[in-house]
């Protein structure tokens, strides 16, 4: 799916928009997936944008490659993770003047992840752009062990770190981008409810 309309919910999860093309000295487009999309459809409104831009792709089974490079950016990466895309977006981010533009697009743990690494480098997390294309999985941590684990599809789920059965929260912590995940079955140990997709 290319996007989705998350149900309301409590203040603290994000709310994401549609990318808008912003007056700047420089553009900073960090997607993954099919957040791709979202910067071909900006490109497509805001063309000359792009010869300021510089577009970290991370492709998460993707193949968005030729056509963002065909927008014609100021640079490009094409990474397989964002862990390998990291130490470019922290160089960047580093080494940004002011009037830099953050877009970012794509998956709930790349933006939190990229949220974060922009505002540790000091742009406010309200100046920064965001856009939801792609998988709706969430990026959890347990509360118990902190351990993350990536792409939580179900609830309940298993936490990978410490084995403990997790009920997906929508309470979202901005510090570390990911949701929270409390024991299900503390109190009663092995009753556990059936696993379904976290929106059904």
């Amino acid at each position: 799916m290319s996007t989705f309309a998350f149900p309301p919910s409590i203040k603290s999860r994000p709310v994401y928009g549609t990318l808008e093309p912003q007056a700047g000295a420089a553009h900073m487009f960090i997607v993954d997936g099919e957040g791709a999309n979202a910067v071909l459809d900006l490109a497509q409104r805001a063309p000359s944008m792009m010869q300021l831009a510089h577009i970290v792709y991370i492709t998460r089974g993707t193949d968005f490659a030729a056509a963002l490079k065909a927008l014609n950016p100021a640079q490009f990466y094409q990474g397989p993770t964002y862990g390998a895309a990291l130490p470019r977006i922290r160089r960047s981010l580093a080494d940004a003047k002011m009037g830099l533009q953050v877009y970012l697009a794509g998956t709930e743990g790349l933006m939190g992840q990229a949220m974060n690494e922009a505002v540790i480098a000091g742009i406010p997390h309200t100046a920064i752009q965001t856009e939801h294309r792609g998988a709706t999985a969430r990026r959890m941590q347990c509360v118990h062990c902190k351990g993350i684990t990536e792409d939580v599809e179900t609830d309940p789920f298993v936490c990978s770190h410490c084995g403990l059965n997790l009920f997906v929260r929508d309470h979202y912590s901005r510090r570390i981008a990911a949701f929270q995940g409390v024991c299900i079955d503390a109190e009663d140990p092995g009753n556990v409810p059936v696993q379904k997709g976290i929106y059904e």
